[in-house]
């Protein structure tokens, strides 16, 4: 069995879903939940991203490890993916759905729309040591 930094080492964007996350309808509004089965690990960390300038750009790294799942739940914006090969854009425009991004992907955010905000829950609490930070150490860590 391969521990996960090998799965992250050999994982595409093509293992990046969109999650459809359960809404509930009401008069007084709708409800979306993310819990049991809804995404595919059990979240030790959850932070949002706001107020993001026009034309600033968020992310610009990779996780060894962790895995995380972004969710617009105000405006949109884009989520550029990069396996080291091959390039993925998804724009996050619906609080309903939710962008899996598994370990050993690259990931950019840019194109915020004006009071966009972005939620992402994630696999695994803060740890320097899981970020790759420079593209170039990125594609050695794939190629390895």
């Amino acid at each position: 069995m391969e521990n996960s930094s090998n799965q992250s080492k050999i994982n595409t964007v093509s293992d990046i879903r969109l999650i459809e996350i359960p809404k509930i309808q009401d008069r007084r509004g709708n409800l979306s939940v993310v819990e049991g089965d809804t995404i595919p690990f059990v979240s030790k960390r959850v932070y949002y991203l706001y107020d993001v300038p026009s034309g600033s750009k968020r992310g610009g790294h990779a996780h060894i490890e962790q895995q995380e799942f972004l969710i617009s739940l105000s405006g949109s914006f884009d989520v550029v993916l990069k396996d080291g090969k091959n390039t993925k854009t998804v724009t996050l425009n619906k609080p309903n759905m939710g962008l899996l991004i598994v370990s050993g992907i690259w990931r950019e955010l840019k194109n915020f729309s004006s009071g966009s905000v972005c939620l992402v829950l994630s696999s695994g609490e803060f740890s320097e040591e899981d970020y790759i930070r420079e593209y170039k150490n990125f594609r050695l860590f794939k190629n390895r």
